[in-house]
């Protein structure tokens, strides 16, 4: 998890209502919808996240191309600290809370609340809703959401978990209380740093009063009546692993329901993370009793590839943001992880699952050259590529932009530049009316080649 810090600004502009975002990776805009409504009524129906409708959309758990299998009627029944389905993958969207920490970002309290409507329409388990000690405005947010979103229940009983962030003091357990309570399933998500490097230099307490205050924060925050609460060793992948071991296996017995485990500064590598959520497995007193969550960051360009090595080794919660933005360079991305899952869960992850609905994945945010959603991410321009395409689109696509929500306009997504070939040219030209033999072909061929190469 980031640090928390005070919120920074975005501009008002940069909520962009109805028509597609097309912009480059930076973390200093947002990439959202906020008029959702008015987006739904050119795109794929708005289907609510029920076990039919799930159904009917994707035909299948895993939508990618290659691996058709099929999907869940529904998800497992919500217990804060288990899942009756061991292969079951929560999503934590924590957009609205460490995405807002993205250098240049902050949201008014009407945006998260149209955020966290979408947040629901995908299915994500828990919505990270904000910080609400953070500021009276972020405390409105989270219990708006609490109260609207939180309460929201289809008709197969699916409502999303609302968590509200707070450090380890009392004051700002007590005011996430107050704004999550409203939820009909709330939860506290409390934490405090771990590493030696936090501990001596930011925090300045020795190793007993750190986990003193993990243990007693916890209890209170069960004292208050929630029955749902998370814990956090901030910096955790910088901490050492049999302090770890120590710190939650006391705010296990203190009644803390899920573990998350933060590589706060993205300093983990695959096989380092994923060993450090085996070890947590194996070595934590009462761990059979929890849940474990994985939060990596991507100072390293490694946040997806540490969360699914986590999930391999035994997290059963995911953290994530919307196209992974985030503190610095960002979170792990919901569309990334999600759609891995789906994809290679069943052949490369035993079987691993999540209840989102990809369908609502492409409205919810476009990026020009995002992996899933970007705007580029359909688009072939390479003349091998393109031969490909025509004759099979699997041949280089894995994913169907159909099983995202994504309706795209030419039949392959040909876009015709200096390294097209001859066969795209000839499919855009049938396209427009045109039929030419061989002969007229190769003329126009090499004089529209002329022509691409002056231009881009």
């Amino acid at each position: 998890m980031a640090t928390v810090c005070t919120p920074h600004t975005i501009s008002p502009a940069a909520i962009v209502s109805s028509s597609p975002v097309r912009c480059s990776h930076s973390q200093s805009q947002l990439l959202f919808r906020s008029n959702f409504l008015n987006h739904r009524r050119h795109h794929s129906p708005n289907l609510p996240i029920s076990a039919t409708n799930l159904r009917a959309a994707t035909k299948g758990r895993v939508l990618c191309s290659q691996n058709p299998n099929p999907t869940p009627t529904r998800r497992p029944e919500y217990v804060p600290n288990r899942i009756s389905d061991p292969n079951y993958i929560r999503i934590f969207d924590t957009t609205l809370r460490d995405g807002e920490q993205s250098p240049g970002a902050s949201l008014t309290s009407k945006e998260k609340l149209n955020i966290a409507r979408q947040l629901a329409k995908l299915g994500v388990d828990i919505i990270d809703a904000g910080f609400p000690a953070a500021s009276k405005d972020d405390f409105v947010a989270v219990k708006m959401i609490a109260k609207e979103v939180g309460n929201f229940v289809d008709k197969d009983g699916y409502v999303p978990v609302i968590c509200g962030l707070s450090r380890c003091n009392e004051k700002d357990i007590k005011t996430a209380w107050e704004a999550v309570k409203y939820a009909k399933r709330p939860r506290i998500h409390t934490f405090i740093a771990t590493s030696p490097i936090h501990m001596e230099h930011k925090l300045r307490k020795t190793k007993e009063q750190v986990i003193e205050m993990a243990r007693s924060m916890v209890s209170y925050a069960r004292s208050l009546g929630c029955q749902d609460v998370q814990f956090s060793p901030e910096d955790a992948g910088r901490s050492e692993k049999e302090f770890l071991y120590q710190i939650l296996g006391e705010v296990i017995k203190a009644g803390a329901t899920t573990l998350n485990i933060p590589d706060t500064v993205g300093y983990n590598v695959p096989t380092e993370f994923g060993q450090l959520i085996a070890d947590i497995k194996s070595n934590t007193p009462g761990i059979d009793d929890v849940i474990i969550s994985a939060h990596c960051h991507n100072d390293l360009g490694l946040s997806t590839a540490n969360t699914l090595a986590g999930a391999s080794r035994g997290a059963r919660q995911l953290e994530v943001t919307i196209n992974g933005i985030g503190e610095r360079a960002g979170n792990a991305s919901l569309e990334e992880v999600v759609m891995t899952l789906n994809c290679r869960g069943e052949h490369v992850f035993g079987g691993l699952y999540t209840g989102i609905n990809p369908r609502h994945i492409y409205m919810t945010s476009k990026m020009q050259h995002k992996a899933i959603v970007g705007a580029n991410a359909f688009a072939h321009e390479s003349g091998i590529h393109q031969d490909g395409m025509l004759k099979d689109k699997r041949t280089y696509e894995i994913i169907s932009p159909e099983d995202i929500g994504y309706d795209r306009s030419s039949e392959a997504a040909i876009v015709l530049g200096k390294l097209s070939g001859r066969h795209a040219l000839k499919n855009q030209l049938q396209q427009l009316g045109f039929e030419l033999d061989d002969v007229q072909l190769e003329t126009v061929f090499w004089r529209f080649k002329g022509v691409a190469e002056q231009k881009k």
